[in-house]
């Protein structure tokens, strides 16, 4: 117990200097140039208060159970005992296919519990009148992390070069950007960004370094890190492919 309170000062004296000039900012702002007082002051101190205290506890939680539970799952599943047990041949890398599941499904998972995805989920369909539905966006752009975390641990067993399906992935985007509705395009690349927030970067990172470290000829510093960058990517692969799609069959329900 006293452990966790240390952890807990600790990690609420580092929040507070890193929050400190976000406020100092924007105190400053609105009194040095907008020349006005701070409206809803007491609300305003309240909130800022329960952001500290929130972003302290998110980051005691990342250090005491997110980042060593995705190290542990990592370790368990490519585990060579483990393999030789689910497969026949355990240098091969399909041996590793739990390892893919588990990133898709745990890719899948968090991002639907991602609050900013939730945030720009609300705002499309308030913009958008409906149009947009708030889950089927949820689903789409959490079906894309899934795609982009089993391909990417599959990178990582194989030691394929990062750049190859970095790269892919982008000419990809830029081909379906050329012919998807227009007005679907910002927000799929939107929906690209906001899959790397508070609940997934931690859990895909311990995710990627943990794996690295147990799989022979992997480096962590080298090959542990990138499936962020698949995160990024892949979503907005998903959310534009789903327009294309949505577009193609509302031209064939008209036209019948």
């Amino acid at each position: 117990m006293e452990n966790i309170l240390q952890g807990f000062l600790f990690s609420f004296g580092a929040t507070m200097k890193d929050v400190a000039p976000i406020i100092i900012l924007i105190v400053g702002f609105q009194i040095f140039v907008l020349k006005k007082p701070i409206p809803n002051l007491k609300k305003v101190i309240l909130g800022s208060i329960l952001v500290i205290v929130g972003l302290t506890l998110f980051l005691l939680g990342l250090e005491r159970a997110l980042f060593p539970v995705g190290n542990l799952m990592a370790e368990q599943l490519s585990n060579p005992e483990f393999i030789k047990k689910q497969y026949h041949n355990p240098e091969s890398w399909l041996a590793y296919y739990w390892i893919y599941l588990f990133a898709a499904m745990i890719g899948f998972a968090t991002t639907i519990a991602e609050p900013s995805l939730i945030a720009v989920a609300i705002k499309a369909n308030e913009v958008s009148g409906g149009t947009i539905k708030k889950w089927g966006l949820r689903i789409v752009v959490a079906l894309g992390v899934a795609i982009a975390l089993a391909l990417g641990t599959v990178r990582i067993v194989t030691g394929t070069p990062l750049y190859l399906y970095i790269l892919a992935g982008y000419v990809v985007v830029i081909i379906q950007t050329i012919f998807a509705p227009k007005k679907i395009i910002a927000l799929a690349y939107d929906s690209g960004g906001v899959t790397t927030s508070t609940v997934t970067v931690p859990i895909v990172a311990a995710l990627g370094l943990g794996l690295s470290s147990v799989v022979p000829g992997r480096n962590p510093a080298i090959d542990g890190f990138g499936l962020i960058a698949f995160a990024s990517v892949f979503p907005i692969i998903t959310v534009l492919a789903y327009a294309q799609i949505i577009e193609i069959l509302n031209k064939k329900n008209s036209s019948s």
